[in-house]
């Protein structure tokens, strides 16, 4: 069973923050709407999406992986 942890991005050093949403924003099949976003913009819109806790980052301890999630499937994985 997996156990997650969220992990707030404020306690990550801001190089690995960044290294962590561009690598999110870079995904295959993440779509961001109509119109074509540059990868800095989608790092800024996941960046504020993350400051507003609409999306949580959530490491997962068993697998040593993380994801960025909406706040309701967050908790949800979280509270399980």
């Amino acid at each position: 069973m997996a156990e997650f942890v969220m992990v707030p991005p404020q306690r990550l050093q801001a190089e690995v923050l960044q290294a962590l949403l561009e690598e999110f924003a870079s995904r295959d099949g993440t779509d961001y709407g109509e119109r074509e976003c540059t990868l800095e913009e989608k790092v800024e819109q996941l960046r504020m999406q993350l400051l507003r806790a609409d999306l949580q980052l959530l490491y997962d301890a068993d697998s040593e992986q993380w994801d960025l999630l909406p706040r309701a499937q967050a908790e949800l994985l979280l509270n399980s």
